[in-house]
């Protein structure tokens, strides 16, 4: 079977087309430009990647190769009369965004789907769970939202049992799924423009929860979404359990997702909670959560006041080793995301010595909203901080600025969630060249 992926250079699609060529499918796909990704594809085998997405290029593809199955990510919705998908629709081809695949490839392989869902902490947690069956050499095929140090982003392994997958509750996505377990990694409410209200968010995790054999969360998140916490699918954990103090990884909240990873990897293997609280001591980090770009610069995909106050935690237990000053660059995700969520910016960057605001990174906005500048935004912060706070841009003089922190010994960690064009890209860039 051909399959052709419509934006195959996105952090979305690419590691789900290495894993179709790895699961035995011929692949093809194109993308608008040539992205980070494309040389990552070709070391896979994917070579047939078209720059620029034109009826004339598609239609170039299929006469070499008839296409079976286009998939396609959810902006191409927002693409009127696309010319690829006016095509595949002209030629009877088979249309679907990445879900419809992803479950064809579970169930064709007989695999049992672990997914693990929330507001925030997906992948760390989901790239834990990679890790630590790897360590406790347990066959697995997965697919994961970020680089992986110890792997690819995405792996078809013949042979395994499980599927480990990262499921975004972005465009309900993860409500295509009946996973055989769930981790429920924290709920607040995001996306806001596909759940305008709080309710809305908590049902379709709901539902989730509903369609999951068995699940694991925190018992917080149990009550947020009124479940019965007397259904034996459920494993009901406690924030606060001082078991989770003993696990040897920086920042609190990362250490409560290793917590529910123990539990619900040593409930699905059979390993002990001892023997897998050992190899999630050794967990060696994704891409972007706190990563290190040089020595004492860190990047973060902390985009939330949840991810902010747990890039603080890990932030400052690190600064607290070398009596560090913390220095934050922020750019937010979205100005849609700041319309609703602005305010609770209050106090998240608590303990900062300095905070640099970078306009928002805008995707998928809303054109009738105001573009709330940095100025406007730091206005939420508490006195205190906005005291610390000034507007930055990425320039030469942001640069300069970051340059003289380092020399002053300072940890600086930059905070956005965006992708192409990013403060994350330009940082690399900049700093590493």
């Amino acid at each position: 079977m051909h399959i052709y992926f419509s934006g195959i250079g996105g952090t979305g699609i690419a590691p789900l087309a290495v894993l179709a060529k790895a699961a035995g499918y011929d692949v093809s796909g194109s993308d608008i430009k040539e992205t980070q990704y494309f040389e990552y594809l070709k070391s896979k085998g994917i070579t047939d990647i078209a720059v620029g997405q034109t009826d004339g290029q598609i239609s170039n593809m299929h006469i070499e190769k008839p296409i079976d199955w286009f998939v396609y990510t959810s902006a191409l919705n927002s693409v009127p009369n696309h010319p690829e998908l006016e095509f595949c629709k002209a030629n009877g081809i088979k249309t679907s965004k990445r879900d419809e695949l992803l479950n064809k490839i579970i169930k064709e392989k007989n695999l049992k789907l672990i997914a693990i869902s929330g507001t925030h902490g997906k992948t760390t947690t989901t790239s834990m769970v990679i890790w630590a069956m790897k360590q406790l050499s347990i066959k697995v095929s997965y697919l994961v939202g970020a680089t992986l140090s110890f792997g690819d982003m995405s792996a078809y392994e013949a042979g395994s049992e499980y599927f480990v997958y990262e499921g975004d509750e972005f465009d309900r996505n993860f409500l295509a799924f009946n996973p055989f377990f769930s981790i429920i990694s924290g709920v607040s409410w995001d996306h806001h423009e596909i759940y305008p209200t709080q309710d809305n968010y908590n049902q379709a995790f709901r539902q989730f929860l509903d369609q999951s054999q068995r699940a694991i969360l925190w018992q917080d998140d149990a009550k947020r979404l009124d479940l019965d916490q007397t259904n034996e699918k459920y494993t009901i954990e406690d924030e606060s359990s001082p078991a989770i103090g003993d696990i040897q990884l920086a920042g609190l909240y990362n250490r409560r997702d290793a917590w529910l990873v123990i539990k619900a990897v040593s409930q699905i293997t059979g390993a002990t909670v001892e023997e897998v609280a050992k190899v999630i001591n050794e967990f060696p980090g994704a891409s972007r959560r706190f990563e290190r770009i040089i020595t004492n610069l860190y990047t973060d995909e902390a985009h939330t006041p949840e991810k902010i106050t747990g890039a603080m935690s890990v932030a400052r237990e690190t600064a607290a080793k070398s009596g560090q000053n913390i220095v934050v660059i922020y750019e937010p995700l979205t100005n849609r995301r700041m319309h609703y969520l602005g305010a609770q910016h209050h106090s998240v960057f608590q303990e900062a010595s300095a905070i640099y605001w970078l306009p928002s990174y805008l995707a998928r906005e809303d054109p009738e909203l105001e573009v709330l500048t940095p100025e406007q935004l730091i206005k939420n912060l508490s006195p205190e901080l906005q005291k610390i706070a000034r507007p930055a841009y990425k320039d030469e003089q942001l640069k300069k600025i970051i340059q003289q922190h380092l020399e002053n010994g300072d940890l600086v960690v930059a905070m956005t969630g965006g992708g192409g064009g990013s403060l994350d890209e330009w940082l690399r860039k900049e700093f590493v060249g």
